[in-house]
């Protein structure tokens, strides 16, 4: 080797000298090829129109919409008022064979799910006007 070849700060060759040799070129960055894509028609090749498909899942207990006419009816056949455990009582009568297994499972709170959704009922009567707020524990009809 000549003495060129020795790098003059380091007193190394060359070759191995941090100072003789550039730093290395940025790595050229990955060409990406565009991705291919498939495009479905939204339109049929048919005229016909476009079917709905709605599926719902097998209810587990009773809505509270379902114990508000017979709520109604109830207070109506004893005169308009009548306590909420007399109420309870007489929709269990009639609703006996009509409740879902699920209905007689616990809220968490403890209650029994078909009593939830028909105070929840009563709920939705007093702010329709079809009730009103009578004492504590008494179902009153507006």
């Amino acid at each position: 080797m000549s003495e060129t070849d020795y790098c003059e700060l380091c007193d190394l060759p060359k070759s191995q000298c941090i100072h003789g040799r550039p730093p290395a070129p940025p790595a050229p960055a990955p060409v990406r090829k565009p991705a291919t894509r498939v495009r479905k028609t939204t339109t049929s090749s048919t005229a016909s129109a476009p079917k709905v498909v709605t599926k719902s899942a097998p209810r587990k207990w009773t809505p509270p919409a379902a114990f508000a006419p017979l709520i109604l009816e109830i207070l109506e056949a004893s005169g308009g008022s009548m306590t909420a455990d007399a109420v309870l009582d007489e929709l269990e009568t009639q609703l006996a064979d009509q409740l879902l297994p699920g209905d007689f499972e616990t809220t968490p709170e403890g209650e029994l799910r078909w009593r939830y959704a028909a105070r929840r009922a009563r709920q939705t009567l007093l702010s329709d006007g079809s009730m009103i707020k009578g004492s504590p524990g008494v179902w009153q009809l507006a």
